[in-house]
């Protein structure tokens, strides 16, 4: 009998019992690679192609089902990064089998390798296709400063998001906010204006700005831009919920 072989793909980390990536408690798979640099981003060491661990999409399966007992009616997978779609075939691969299995999946992206045309938008929809839930990363509506926060514009970022309310995919937006960069009027309600063109939005959440991960550019000799930059009080998640079109955060 042929032994069927699985795709591989590049893993940075797990996290077992996930309670912020998702609906319910879930399996938090990392994927390595990212091509953005946000200034803020707590995992800078997932950042390059060739590091992590190389799993088949079938061993992956196997070690997240181990927990399955703790997801309840709600839980499941979710693919993070890194950037899951960075490695666009291995996780329609990997959906595919937890599908399989009845298991919610969920991905959580900033949906910067996104491509408006129809070679990609074919294999897109095939991942759709086996996707319950799309937390999409919103950072900032404005291209010039998008750039300057994550060295890439977000141009097919919003485009992303544009595909995902034609198509009738179920989002939550997520938007890290950055005092003294994300956090001004203008921004915040052009950022809800979009969000409000959106159909299938089932929730914002806005998160706060920490530097837990400054550690980790020191380690890595990077600098960081942002270590005097304080975490926003929750009287300015309140108001950014607001002009965002939301009265508190989920």
């Amino acid at each position: 009998m042929l032994e069927i072989i699985s795709m591989q793909g590049r893993i940075h980390s797990f996290e077992t019992f996930g309670s912020v990536d998702g609906p319910g408690v879930r399996f938090v798979i990392f994927f390595q690679g990212c091509r953005m640099r946000c200034r803020y981003c707590h995992n800078p060491d997932s950042w390059k192609m060739q590091a992590g661990s190389v799993f088949e999409a079938k061993d992956l399966v196997k070690k997240a089902l181990r927990y399955r007992m703790y997801w309840g009616s709600e839980g499941g997978v979710t693919a993070s990064g890194g950037e899951a779609l960075l490695q666009l075939d291995f996780l329609t691969e990997l959906f595919s089998l937890l599908k399989a299995e009845g298991v919610n999946t969920c991905l959580d992206t900033a949906a910067g390798p996104f491509e408006d045309n129809e070679a990609y938008l074919k294999k897109f929809d095939a991942l759709m296709a086996v996707t319950d839930l799309v937390m999409l990363d919103l950072k900032h509506i404005d291209p010039n400063i998008h750039k300057d926060l994550t060295s890439v514009s977000n141009e097919n970022i919003l485009s992303c998001a544009r595909h995902l309310s034609a198509i009738g995919k179920d989002m939550w937006i997520r938007h890290v906010l950055v005092p003294g960069i994300n956090d001004d009027e203008t921004s915040l309600s052009r950022l809800g204006d979009f969000i409000a063109t959106l159909k299938h939005v089932k929730r914002v959440e806005v998160l706060p700005y920490h530097n837990f991960g400054v550690f980790k550019w020191e380690s890595l000799n990077i600098p960081y831009t942002l270590k005097d930059t304080p975490s926003p009080s929750q009287e300015e998640i309140v108001r950014a919920n607001r002009l965002l079109g939301f009265n508190t955060t989920p």
